[in-house]
């Protein structure tokens, strides 16, 4: 069966290294890209956040522009040094809200994963994630979401760390897109519990037997700090250890939203220069 891959792109720099990124991490097998590029009457993100019109002399230039980008980019695929008889690709331009068009793109097309930049045309060093990749992160909920740092290597990751407080039953299903990732890359999954307490409860421990059952045909090892801060913990670990992707589940909490909106994950986000693969609780 194909993969249906989406890779937003606003023609930045980042966006191209997360193509590529996409294209390595699927080499092997027949998958179909969906490259997204969405334009707005405006060029900037409270324009953007505005309802745009279209019909204006602004929404022809800039629909023509996003048109022009993106045939250049399927000619760089197609011609390039990319091209790979198991890959298609396909454009698609639209003139919407970049949230609104990518929950459009991945219900319509059925796609199973989004693969795109941390930041885009407004790249600074010091901003981290940009503001888009934490949108969707947090408001695209019926999909995985890979996000790719520049830095990051174009190469099959080998170590997978995936942070947890074993507090929540893991389900298979919301691990699925971990697990494909670890096998054919053949990573390892680090399982990173940053403790609170000098033991597991008898639920924490229900849970890691859980996770044992849905990693088992996966390689996996344990690894438990003590540290006051989670933050602190998963960027000195994954720093020390040069991992190459760093795997959540992003909890959906009944007052409070998502947990992207808290300032610790987004600050874990800000830190990281490798890929984050945010997966979603299915139960909400």
């Amino acid at each position: 069966m194909k993969h249906k891959i989406l890779l937003p792109t606003d023609f930045s720099d980042n966006a191209w290294h997360a193509i590529q990124y996409a294209i390595e991490l699927f080499k092997n097998e027949d998958t179909d890209f969906y490259i997204l590029n969405v334009f707005s009457a405006g060029g900037n993100i409270v324009d953007n956040l505005m309802n745009p019109q279209s019909g204006t002399d602004l929404y022809q230039v800039k629909k023509e522009e996003s048109e022009k980008g993106l045939a250049q980019l399927l000619d760089q695929l197609i011609l390039g040094e990319h091209s790979n008889p198991n890959h298609q690709f396909k454009v698609l331009s639209k003139f919407s809200h970049t949230i609104d068009a990518i929950k459009e793109v991945v219900d319509k097309k059925d796609i199973e994963m989004i693969i795109m930049g941390t930041k885009g045309e407004t790249y600074s060093r010091t901003a981290g994630f940009g503001s888009t990749a934490i949108y969707v992160m947090e408001k695209v909920r019926n999909c995985p979401v890979i996000v790719v740092p520049k830095e990051a290597p174009l190469a099959f990751p080998k170590e997978i760390v995936f942070p947890t407080a074993f507090k929540v039953p893991f389900k298979r299903r919301e691990l699925v897109y971990l697990t494909d990732i670890a096998k054919k890359s053949n990573a390892t999954v680090v399982v990173l519990h940053v403790k609170e307490a000098a033991e597991l409860d008898q639920d924490q421990k229900a849970n890691k037997a859980l996770l044992e059952e849905i990693l088992g045909d996966t390689k996996y090892k344990y690894h438990t700090l003590s540290h006051h801060s989670v933050i602190s913990a998963v960027n000195l670990f994954v720093e020390s250890r040069e991992s190459d992707m760093v795997a959540f589940i992003n909890k959906k909490h009944r007052f409070f939203g998502s947990i992207l909106s808290s300032p610790l994950v987004k600050e874990i986000t800000f830190h990281l220069n490798v890929p984050i693969l945010a997966m979603h609780d299915l139960r909400n």
